[in-house]
């Protein structure tokens, strides 16, 4: 059986000791490479200014090698900062009013994609499976089978796919379309994402399912481009059962005991996001706002704490959206606030893991609300959090993955502040039969399909 060769923009590295970082994707993606043996290859996270990258390094823990290049400074801005999350990131969310194409970036992006091959051929043994991961290295098949791999290689776009009119918008999407068809499994977050990726193969007349395709929502034979492909639905998940675990043991940290203290006996609403124009944070401190004007007896008995760590603060649009959120929470405070009560916490820091369980445990709402979102973990944990006995509300956006599996959340339309507001009085009016119900449905899915099931189904497909 040959060895795991997984690919990523960034890797997660262990520890001086070894111990792997928190989080399901890096543990379950761990435990296959251990299981197999083999390379985990991606972006150091380092820069070399205005010199061309040195050799890779590589640092070994058990089973796994890691494989890491450092970048130059013109990558970083055009590969990374530029093509990657200044057009295909806010394509794939549909916001085609903040994508900025330039042809210089564009070639950075296809060079740095080039760069990986060449670095990644010579670690290639015959059998060898490859994994690649997300939008930054979607060409990378193409430009291994230029070079003669014929490894089976697959690929998995942890964000959304967007509709054939909104892809099409993009300058070069015909080539980012077909570097797809290079991969022998193209794996998709939801079956909505599948549809829309074959609607634009369809679409741009290159081809489609095959002719003795069954026909299924969640996997499709495919010929496209002079290849015979599959694709197919694999929707990620958490580590279910450690996370309830962290949750339930997370009443001694110092976060929630002083959460616990500040509340009383208000109600907890919590919203937990990177800092981002995707997740809808400005809408849900309207829908907030909006909620409390509309339920009055509400003010002063309920709080919105919003966590949202800044994320890509060299890119202009998320400078600005950190400012417009600030402004909001200050004016949703100064207009409705109290003496003795703030309406909205806004906190723009990174919060400890198990203190983040903690809190989730504690709020009576977990609103998750984004614009587009290809999964969104946050929902998931937020249910793993929860006291079996007196379980919390999930508000769910219906344009997150999540709301595809999570039937028992309260689904929600983040651009409809009335109806947002009407999500949120639902959740705190609910009787606890009706929580305890839809929190046991949404709990036993997760313990099913947790991030584990995931890689290993993944993998099943990819080797079968």
């Amino acid at each position: 059986m040959g060895r795991l060769i997984v690919v990523s923009n960034r890797v997660p590295l262990p520890d001086k000791r070894g111990n792997i970082p928190a989080g399901g994707l890096a543990v379950a993606v761990h435990a296959a490479l251990q299981d197999k043996g083999g390379i985990w290859f991606g972006w150091s996270g380092k820069s070399v200014g205005a010199n061309e990258p040195g050799p890779v390094s590589t640092r070994e823990n058990g089973k796994i090698s890691y494989v890491l290049t450092d970048l130059s400074k013109k990558d970083m801005d055009e590969y990374y900062s530029g093509f990657a999350n200044r057009v295909l990131w806010p394509i794939f969310h549909c916001r085609l009013d903040l994508a900025e194409y330039a042809r210089r970036e564009k070639d950075g992006y296809f060079r740095v994609n080039r760069m990986f091959a060449d670095r990644l051929l010579p670690l290639l043994e015959p059998d060898d499976t490859i994994w690649v991961h997300d939008y930054h290295l979607i060409p990378l098949a193409e430009e291994l089978r230029r070079r003669g791999v014929k490894n089976k290689i697959g690929f998995f776009l942890h964000i959304p796919w967007p509709p054939a009119d909104i892809l099409f918008a993009m300058p070069i999407y015909d080539q980012i379309l077909r570097g797809l068809s290079a991969y022998d499994l193209v794996g998709f977050q939801t079956d909505h994402d599948l549809d829309n990726y074959i609607s634009c193969l369809i679409r741009e007349g290159e081809g489609g399912r095959a002719a003795d395709d069954a026909a299924s929502p969640s996997s499709a034979s495919l010929t496209a481009y002079g290849r015979d492909f599959r694709a197919a639905t694999f929707a990620i998940g958490i580590e279910t059962e450690d996370f309830a675990r962290l949750a339930a043991n997370s009443r001694r940290t110092q976060t929630v005991r002083d959460m616990r203290a500040s509340m009383g006996d208000r109600a907890l609403i919590i919203g937990v996001d990177r800092l981002d124009y995707s997740k809808g944070i400005p809408e849900r401190i309207n829908a907030f706002e909006r909620f409390l004007q509309d339920y009055p007896d509400r003010q002063g008995k309920v709080t919105l704490l919003q966590v949202a760590p800044s994320s890509r603060s060299d890119v202009p649009e998320y400078r600005q959206m950190q400012k417009q959120v600030e402004s909001l929470a200050g004016h949703v405070n100064g207009t409705l606030g109290q003496i003795d009560w703030t309406p909205v916490r806004y906190v723009n820091r990174s919060v400890g893991r198990q203190s983040l369980a903690g809190l989730y445990r504690e709020a009576r709402v977990g609103l998750v609300t984004p614009l587009r979102d290809g999964m969104n973990l946050v929902a998931k944990e937020y249910v793993a959090a929860q006291n079996p006995d007196d379980p919390g509300v999930l508000v769910l956006s219906r344009f997150a993955g999540a709301a595809q599996e999570l039937k028992g959340a309260v689904l929600c339309n983040p651009h409809d502040s009335e109806q947002t507001a009407q999500a949120i009085e639902r959740a705190l009016s609910m009787s606890p039969e009706e929580r305890r119900e839809r929190w046991r449905g949404m709990m036993d899915h997760l313990l099913a399909h947790d991030v584990q099931a995931w890689c290993r189904d993944y993998l099943r497909a990819l080797d079968a």
